[in-house]
C-alpha cells in the first residue's frame, strides 16, 4: 500500500498558508525541496542531470555576459544564479518561485527571497512532467510579477534544442514571443536584456 495513505491524515495538512515572514524563518533543507504558490507549499521534484546541465551552462553563459556588459557600463551591477527563492508577490497570499537560471540587479546575500522587480531574466528548462508549469503557470506568474524576459529552454537528444524568448507587454502584463532560436553555427547572440552570446557546443552533449 502507497505510504501516502499513512500520510493522508486531517492533522498533516498545511496549518496556515505560507507567508514571506514564515518562509524566512523554515528550514533551508525545507525550502530548497517546495515552491510557494498562493500559501501553499507544492514539491519541486530534483531535476534530472540534462536539466542541471543545460540551467548551469547558460547561467554561466549569461554570467559572461552580464561581466562584459558591467565593463562597459561601470554604473551597472547585474548578477547570475541558478534555483533559488523569487518572491513573485506577497499579497493576497506569497508566490515563492525558483527559476533554474536568473539575471538580476545585485543584492545583499542576505535579502531571501529575492523581489521580482530586481530580476532582469528568468530561465526555465523544461523537463518531462514540467511543461505545463513552465509553458502555463510559470509564463503567467513571471508576467504578473512584471519579470521583463522570459526564456523557455526545450532539451531533445541530451542538447539543448530550441530557446523560446519572451518579452514583457506591459500594457497587457503578457509575455509576446520575442524569437525562437535553434542551433545554428557554432554561436548566437541574443541581444536583449543585454547582448548574451551562447555557445551551442556547450548546450550539447548534456551528459556524458
Amino acid at each position: 500500500m502507497s505510504a501516502v495513505f499513512d500520510w493522508a491524515r486531517e492533522e498533516n495538512l498545511q496549518p496556515e498558508p505560507i507567508t514571506v515572514a514564515i518562509w524566512k524563518e523554515l528550514p533551508e533543507d525545507f525550502c530548497r525541496l517546495v515552491e510557494v504558490v498562493n500559501g501553499e507549499a507544492v514539491r519541486a521534484e530534483s531535476p534530472r542531470r540534462p536539466h542541471q546541465k543545460a540551467a548551469r551552462r547558460l547561467a554561466d553563459m549569461v554570467e559572461s555576459a552580464a561581466e562584459s556588459h558591467m565593463s562597459r557600463d561601470r554604473n551597472t551591477c547585474l548578477d547570475v544564479d541558478t534555483d533559488f527563492d523569487v518572491v513573485l508577490w506577497e499579497l493576497p497570499t506569497a508566490t515563492i518561485r525558483r527559476p533554474d537560471a536568473a539575471l538580476y540587479d545585485c543584492a545583499p546575500e542576505d535579502l531571501r527571497p529575492l523581489p521580482a522587480a530586481m530580476v532582469k531574466l528568468a530561465i526555465e528548462v523544461v523537463s518531462p512532467g514540467t511543461e505545463k508549469i513552465d509553458v502555463a503557470e510559470k509564463k503567467a506568474e513571471y508576467a504578473l510579477a512584471g519579470i521583463p524576459w522570459y526564456w523557455i529552454v526545450w532539451i531533445a537528444d541530451n542538447q539543448v534544442a530550441s530557446i523560446e524568448i519572451y518579452v514583457l507587454d506591459h500594457t497587457l502584463d503578457y509575455y509576446r514571443l520575442h524569437d525562437r532560436i535553434e542551433p545554428t553555427g557554432d554561436e548566437t547572440t541574443i541581444d536583449m536584456p543585454i547582448p548574451i552570446k551562447l555557445d551551442w557546443n556547450r548546450l550539447s552533449g548534456l551528459v556524458r
